[in-house]
């Protein structure tokens, strides 16, 4: 298993998942920019399940080495990496602030999940389940940069789903609405809508074992999106969303 956002408290959270519902792997591979985080958690892992793991530094915002992944192939690639950015109105004109959002949402991770996929493709076997977010299904003035990587992320893994069905790899795509998480800390998120990390990771494992292509977190926000991906544009730029 390879897993990308190893920090995330979703990653952890669907990696603790899927380790109780039985799964073992050979080993699990924890692409993380930040290494010291991720070993506390990969030694919890290995105590409580017996899972071997090791860490691979992989910084997003620096070219990537594929010559670190090099011999490393794996029937599952989960992929939870996300960057909210500063939304503020001086963030939202920030270059520094951009480049980072789109290249760690879309821009430096695609090359990743392309290099496992073709990994997969020859083997013609294989799940990748990447974390998009209900955010890229319309602009919305509070986050459209972030919405706007999150977009592209979608359609990639929608192309990919596309490209890779007949050659037996499956690819799910996850759209979250709001979650309780460290990356979410401090937000007024109303709680009727928010899912914490094992509900998401539940609902994730579910999409897995069924081999569904898209999953919402919670399912209401489908419908929520429904609404509104059809408010008339004349009215919607008008709305304070």
């Amino acid at each position: 298993m390879i897993v990308l956002g190893s920090n995330s408290d979703i990653a952890q959270a669907f990696v603790e998942k899927i380790l109780k519902e039985g799964e073992r792997f050979e080993k699990i591979y924890f692409l993380t920019s930040h290494p010291e985080t991720t070993e506390k958690f990969a030694r919890h892992i290995n105590v409580k399940f017996f899972q071997d793991a090791e860490i691979i530094e992989w910084d997003l915002m620096k070219e990537p080495d594929f010559k670190k992944l090099s011999g490393i192939e794996s029937s599952l690639v989960f992929c939870a990496v996300g960057y909210l950015g500063e939304d503020t109105e001086e963030g939202l004109y920030d270059d520094r602030n951009t480049d980072r959002i789109i290249a760690v949402n879309y821009a430096r991770l695609v090359p990743v999940i392309t290099y496992f996929a073709n990994k997969m493709e020859r083997k013609r076997f294989g799940t990748i389940i990447g974390l998009s977010s209900v955010a890229g299904e319309r602009g919305r003035q509070s986050n459209f940069i972030y919405g706007s990587a999150k977009a592209a992320f979608t359609a990639y893994l929608s192309g990919l789903r596309n490209y890779l069905y007949d050659k037996k790899v499956h690819v799910i795509t996850v759209k979250p609405g709001f979650m309780a998480t460290k990356m979410t800390e401090g937000m007024p998120l109303n709680p009727l809508l928010t899912a914490n990390p094992p509900q998401v990771a539940n609902y994730i494992y579910n999409a897995y074992i069924k081999k569904k292509n898209v999953v919402y977190v919670l399912p209401i926000w489908r419908f929520i999106m429904l609404i509104i991906r059809n408010i008339p544009e004349f009215v919607f730029k008008k709305l304070k969303l």
